[in-house]
């Protein structure tokens, strides 16, 4: 399968260690797959299927192109829900998030829509959260990815025809990857933030809230990090709100000025805090 293979390779400078072995896992998966797909149309070849199921095959097959085609730019966020002749539907986030992009009607010939220059004439996400019962970490993900789909303007004009269409899954992966890792982020700190005396935390709206406390620091003030959907590649704006202690806006600012923006930033900053500010001096 020369394409898988070419796949995977171009996918190499985009995945390390564990994703590239999770990506070669899938390619492998896909290509036993077509095997048994093009091994089925090779009997149909031979007059042993019927004419539906030829078509389903055919069908078939294209699909899993695609979906080769598509893999070095996924990251593994997105998944093909519907592929047919008038549109295609794709799911993140555990199918919270649904995109759907409806195709100009087939030309003859172009049985399955694999036209690089079909034209794509909408293109269009929808939230499937269910925010009251959501936790409220899902709720600030959810929100910070359609802030960044809201920023980008008409979708489909940065999409107008099918060959666009594995970049757009790109940029919306990429933020749906770094703010899937920020809930887990905040979901690790609702956990564990006893130990960095993270006392509580409160979400509004993109405003995370964080109440710390020390006895040992005689200290406790409020920090609100303020989030967007450019986490973690920018450092957050911040107040700093003093309830016991001398621990202020510049004694905040001192720390945070040392913590290098990028993977974990959150957890990272609030380890930060609690090592400099809320412990003795050691």
């Amino acid at each position: 399968m020369q394409r898988s293979k070419w796949c995977s390779q171009k996918a190499f400078g985009f995945f390390k260690n564990e994703q590239y072995e999770k990506l070669q896992s899938r390619i492998t998966n896909m290509d036993e797959l077509l095997k048994e797909a093009e091994s089925c149309l090779a009997d149909l070849e031979a007059g042993m299927c019927f004419k539906t199921r030829e078509w389903f095959v055919i069908v078939l097959i294209g699909c899993l192109k695609l979906k080769l085609c598509f893999i070095p730019f996924s990251f593994t966020e997105w998944e093909i829900s519907e592929w047919s002749e008038r549109q295609a539907v794709f799911n993140f986030l555990h199918d919270s998030i649904e995109l759907t992009v409806e195709f100009e009607t087939p030309k003859d010939g172009d049985v399955y829509g694999e036209n690089p220059s079909r034209k794509i004439v909408s293109l269009s996400f929808e939230s499937l959260l269910d925010e009251e019962k959501a936790p409220l970490s899902s709720c600030l993900v959810q929100r910070l990815i359609f802030q960044f789909i809201g920023s980008q303007g008409c979708w489909q004009e940065k999409c107008p025809t099918l060959q666009y269409l594995p970049q757009v899954l790109h940029d919306v992966s990429l933020v749906v990857s770094r703010c899937r890792i920020l809930g887990e982020e905040i979901e690790f700190l609702e956990r564990w933030g006893g130990k960095y005396n993270l006392l509580k935390m409160d979400i509004i709206d993109t405003d995370l809230k964080l109440l710390f406390s020390s006895s040992t620091a005689y200290a406790k003030f409020e920090l609100t990090l303020s989030l967007s959907s450019h986490y973690p590649s920018a450092s957050l704006p911040f107040t700093v709100g003093k309830r016991i202690g001398n621990i202020g806006h510049e004694e905040i600012s001192a720390v945070l000025s040392k913590v290098p923006v990028g993977y974990h930033y959150l957890r990272r900053t609030v380890s930060s805090i609690h090592q400099n500010l809320l412990q003795l001096p050691s």
